[in-house]
């Protein structure tokens, strides 16, 4: 399998006609048919449905269609950390994580790094435990930041110094939000909105069934998530301080009790061959926060 022929089956995927990509691409229409059709010969399965007007992708075009895009990243990756001349310190350092105030500690590092060298670049991924995990072990992000109990014993960590509390969020006239505190018992029976995440450790606060609970929506990000407790869809349990519950804000939040803690962690792949710029930030969270640090 050719490399090219990834770009191009990207292309294709992405156009959803052959001519459009052949267009972009800047080839004939046939050379990139056949060489689709190679490609498909080559790994022994159908990539396309080939509808009058668009094609689409078959289960074995939608997998592969994943993992050329880890490859074609990847690549582009490495060929720009290998043109960064000697004297001068540049590239991407990619990192994932989930919503927490916590991401303010790395939000720090990066405003500190870019001042002393100022060609790095950053790209920020948000996302859950899995989407992060996932995006890690394939390379698309250098580091990861983790919410609460995950087994990252696969992964180099560092823990971060900070917590986040676990609560409730609700339209602020509701009468839940007359409460300082909340108990399980106040929350069966109604509305919840919970994060795909969170479901587990849920489960040992509520110490109910959950199919005793109403659970109406799930989420992987609050914003969106938000947005329902406002009109009064649900009581969201989440994170504290992620979004606005000031006075005229809609919302309210209440924590839990008893209490329910979540440490943060950032993780990176055992014995992983970082960039120098990649290098430079692992630097800079071990002197701050790594065992030696203490």
């Amino acid at each position: 399998m050719e490399f090219r022929h990834l770009q191009y089956f990207l292309m294709v995927a992405r156009e959803g006609t052959i001519s459009g990509a052949a267009n972009v691409l800047h080839i004939s229409q046939p050379s990139l048919s056949r060489q689709m059709q190679d490609l498909e010969h080559e790994l022994g399965c159908k990539l396309f449905e080939r509808g009058s007007r668009r094609i689409e992708l078959t289960e074995a075009g939608m997998r592969l269609r994943r993992r050329a895009e880890e490859i074609v990243d990847l690549v582009g990756r490495t060929e720009s950390e290998f043109l960064i001349s000697a004297d001068t310190l540049a590239g991407e350092i990619r990192i994932g994580g989930g919503e927490t105030q916590a991401m303010a500690l790395i939000a720090g590092v990066i405003a500190e790094l870019q001042e002393t060298y100022p060609l790095l670049r950053f790209s920020l991924f948000s996302g859950n435990a899995e989407d992060v995990g996932e995006r890690l072990d394939t390379g698309r992000i250098d580091f990861g930041v983790f919410i609460g109990q995950t087994n990252l014993s696969r992964y180099e960590t560092i823990e971060l110094p900070a917590r986040d509390t676990w609560g409730v969020f609700m339209r602020e006239d509701d009468p839940l939000a007359r409460l300082e505190i909340i108990h399980a018992e106040d929350l069966l029976e109604r509305p919840l909105i919970f994060s795909r995440q969170a479901s587990q450790e849920m489960r040992r606060w509520f110490k109910h069934d959950f199919a005793e609970l109403d659970i109406v929506a799930t989420y992987n990000l609050l914003f969106n998530a938000a947005l329902l407790a406002r009109r009064g869809v649900g009581y969201v349990i989440s994170l504290k301080d992620i979004v606005d519950t000031s006075a005229g804000s809609g919302l309210a939040f209440r924590p839990l009790d008893p209490p329910m803690h979540a440490d943060i962690t950032i993780a990176w792949k055992r014995y992983q061959e970082f960039s120098p710029a990649a290098n430079v930030f692992l630097d800079k969270i071990r002197s701050l926060w790594g065992p030696d640090s203490r």
